[in-house]
């Protein structure tokens, strides 16, 4: 929609006025007249600052924001009524009407038996009369023709009044406040105070990142001495497992040179017994001889 801000002043206004108005123009996207389409405008949303209507108790005026919701009708004119009304709308029930004539002249019988153009469409005037720059919706509004343009209200209706403006979220500095108000000391006074507020929540939290880190550094080191421990325990198992293997493989080397003896001495054994047959066997010859 078209956004229209009215009676909110210029840059001298002040600064919960150009609040009001900043935050109403961008509750809606902004429109590019370059490039926007004629057909694509049509509604109109207005907000109207009444100043000083009517007084607190305090004595001070007021403020109220009026918010009004339109739609924009466009209705080709040049024509007479008739004419118009079957350029917008379907045909009308002519059954009864001997002659298009009677119904565009409006005689007795064709205005007693078919439909009348309402009485509160737009007379052709120069006030609400503009050309149409592209076609614009609504049977009849081409571009380069002229249309008369009125408003049809919507809805809701809104009043509103600014109560309080508030820096951040709950916790922020009081910019404006409509039934609360304070002398000049008293604002330094809670301005120094909101100021103290936010030096001791960046000391606390500076505070707090130290915090963070040194347990951060102290659980790393932890883990370090544990994975130390770990790997010093690993490799102190295997030194005693090589220790180990090392002591096996010495203890089958003996057992291995006490095998290889034991098989040379029965070796040496056959050797003599066989030395010993044969003697016998060639003294036993001798004697036969």
């Amino acid at each position: 929609p078209i956004v229209v801000t009215n009676n909110f002043g210029d840059v001298s206004a002040p600064p919960q006025v150009k609040l009001m108005r900043i935050t109403f123009q961008n509750m809606f996207p902004a429109i590019n007249v370059a490039t926007v389409r004629l057909k694509e405008c049509r509604r109109v949303v207005l907000f109207h600052l009444i100043d000083g209507e009517n007084e607190g108790e305090d004595g001070e005026n007021q403020q109220r924001i009026e918010v009004r919701h339109y739609a924009i009708k466009a209705t080709p004119v040049g024509v007479n009524k008739k004419v118009r009304r079957l350029i917008q709308t379907k045909i009308p029930n002519l059954n009864k009407v001997q002659d298009i004539a009677d119904y565009i002249a409006g005689t007795a019988n064709a205005s007693t038996n078919v439909d009348i153009a309402s009485d509160s469409e737009p007379e052709d005037g120069n006030a609400a009369v503009v050309e149409l720059a592209q076609n614009y919706a609504g049977r009849g509004n081409r571009g380069q023709s002229k249309s008369a343009l009125k408003l049809v209200e919507l809805g809701p209706r809104l009043s509103l009044q600014l109560i309080k403006v508030e820096q951040g979220l709950g916790d922020g500095n009081v910019m404006f406040h409509a039934h609360v108000h304070k002398s000049p000391e008293e604002a330094k006074a809670i301005q120094r105070k909101a100021e103290g507020k936010v030096v001791l929540k960046k000391q606390r939290r500076e505070e707090q990142d130290r915090n963070v880190e040194r347990k951060q550094k102290t659980k790393e080191e932890k883990r370090q001495a544990k994975r130390q421990r770990k790997e010093e325990r690993e490799k102190s198992e295997l030194e005693e497992l090589r220790h180990i293997q090392a002591k096996q493989d010495s203890d089958d080397d003996e057992d291995n040179d006490d095998d290889d003896d034991d098989i040379e001495n029965e070796d040496l054994g056959v050797s003599d017994i066989e030395d010993d047959e044969d003697v016998a066997d060639d003294d036993d010859e001798s004697d036969e001889e």
